[in-house]
């Protein structure tokens, strides 16, 4: 006798939605989000959808109805709360668009709990849509199945910064020109923290000075190699990840 499927099956297609949610409740989705169900992922009736709302965790939905402008969801089942996120935040100096795309993607995949984009002298770019960062920040939760959504600052100078900085989270500077080893200073710390990456070129010496000379700043090494902003930023978040963050206690998301 084969054995019965199980429910929701590992490939249902996973959503954020408005909240807070609760067990019996009906969705109408509409718009981008029931197109991609109905178009795109082609669900039916008694399907299977997952869905979060960074408020009360992640629910199993039945596909109740399925038209052309919406889709109709039942919450069948609460399958997990609403991930403990690492307190660690990202501090990023605006890149070129694709670049910064692909910092807010995987910035989001290794679990940061905080985005904070930041202009420097040396930024090609000093905006950034943020209705389309956050669809980014947004697809890529729901891909690596994340149940809290990273919070998403509107782009700052990097005076205002460190400015406003708070005393009690530390500031690991990834400094080009050398530092402390990143895995033995990440490991020996307790406490939040943020990684501050800078821009295409790297800051200036004045704005390194500033950042040395700030009370909360530890300068830090990823390697002997010069990396992109875009690379330091993976690199970095991937060696906090692996010693002070979720990575340790070997988790996996189901």
């Amino acid at each position: 006798m084969p054995a019965t499927p199980a429910w929701p099956p590992r490939s249902a297609p996973r959503l954020f939605v408005p909240g807070p949610l609760a067990e019996g409740q009906e969705l109408v989705l509409d718009g981008n989000p029931a197109n991609y169900l109905a178009r795109v992922m082609r669900v039916a009736p008694g399907d299977a959808v997952i869905v979060c709302d960074d408020v009360t965790g992640e629910w199993v939905c039945e596909v109740i109805e399925t038209g052309k402008r919406a889709v109709t969801l039942a919450l069948r089942e609460k399958l997990r709360e609403r991930e403990a996120v690492p307190d660690l935040w990202l501090c990023a100096a605006l890149l070129k668009k694709p670049n910064f795309d692909l910092v807010l993607e995987k910035a989001t995949e290794l679990g940061v709990a905080r985005v904070q984009p930041l202009v420097t002298r040396r930024c090609v770019a000093d905006k950034l849509n943020a209705e389309r960062a956050q669809t980014i920040v947004t697809e890529a939760a729901e891909q690596c199945a994340r149940t809290a959504l990273p919070e998403l600052a509107a782009p700052m100078k990097l005076e205002s910064l460190l400015a406003q900085w708070p005393e009690d989270r530390a500031l690991f500077f990834a400094d080009e020109q050398g530092g402390e080893s990143a895995a033995a200073t990440f490991a020996a710390h307790e406490g939040p923290a943020a990684l501050l990456v800078g821009p295409e070129g790297g800051f200036d010496e004045a704005e390194r000075a500033a950042i040395r000379a700030h009370p909360c700043a530890r300068a830090i090494t990823l390697g002997p190699r010069i990396l992109r902003g875009e690379t330091a930023t993976i690199a970095g978040l991937a060696v906090w990840m692996a010693t002070r963050g979720d990575w340790v206690g070997n988790q996996t998301a189901d």
